[in-house]
């Protein structure tokens, strides 16, 4: 039971809530504050759980929530894809240190390339690369976010999806 109470653990369950937030967002900047404070909780946890990869991929993915929020420019997201890879190289320690690095890749390419209903689906692949990374590492917090987040992103983009349909209903019936 002490496991499941450690300072590394804790961390991991207010990523958890954080997460939750962010994704039951449907304004893209609220999803991205959201997104910054449960990637500062998760770098933490990380840390305390000794992979450094994923501490590295996940403050890569703070700051790149955080610079989305003031830029949606292509440059920057390259910057920061070239800086998960970069980074991923350096602390590369076997196939499972890709898990997190191409989750922040696609991320990146989501929170600065897209908007709306297109950036959730995209960031709904990075979540599952995310899932797997998790439990791999034995993260409680970490796996029970990222399943909970797949579940949540996946109901706010059928509340998105419902709505854009119903919109352009609308708008069909008034032409």
């Amino acid at each position: 039971m002490g496991e499941w109470l450690s300072p590394a653990q804790l961390l991991g369950y207010l990523a958890f809530v954080l997460g939750l937030a962010c994704f039951a967002q449907k304004d893209d900047l609220r999803f991205k504050l959201f997104m910054a404070g449960e990637c500062a909780a998760y770098a933490l946890h990380f840390l305390l759980l000794g992979e450094p990869t994923a501490v590295a991929s996940t403050l890569v993915s703070l700051g790149r929530s955080l610079a989305s929020i003031k830029s949606r420019s292509p440059w920057i997201a390259l910057f920061f894809i070239a800086l998960s890879a970069g980074l991923g190289a350096w602390l590369y320690q076997g196939p499972l240190s890709l898990l997190p690095i191409c989750a922040s890749i696609i991320g990146t390419s989501a929170l600065f390339l897209l908007k709306g209903l297109r950036m959730r689906l995209l960031m709904l692949v990075g979540t599952g690369l995310w899932v797997a990374n998790n439990l791999l590492v034995g993260s409680i917090g970490g796996s029970l976010l990222e399943l909970t987040l797949l579940a949540t992103n996946s109901w706010t983009i059928l509340r998105m999806w419902k709505a854009a349909r119903d919109d352009q209903a609308a708008t069909a019936s008034a032409r």
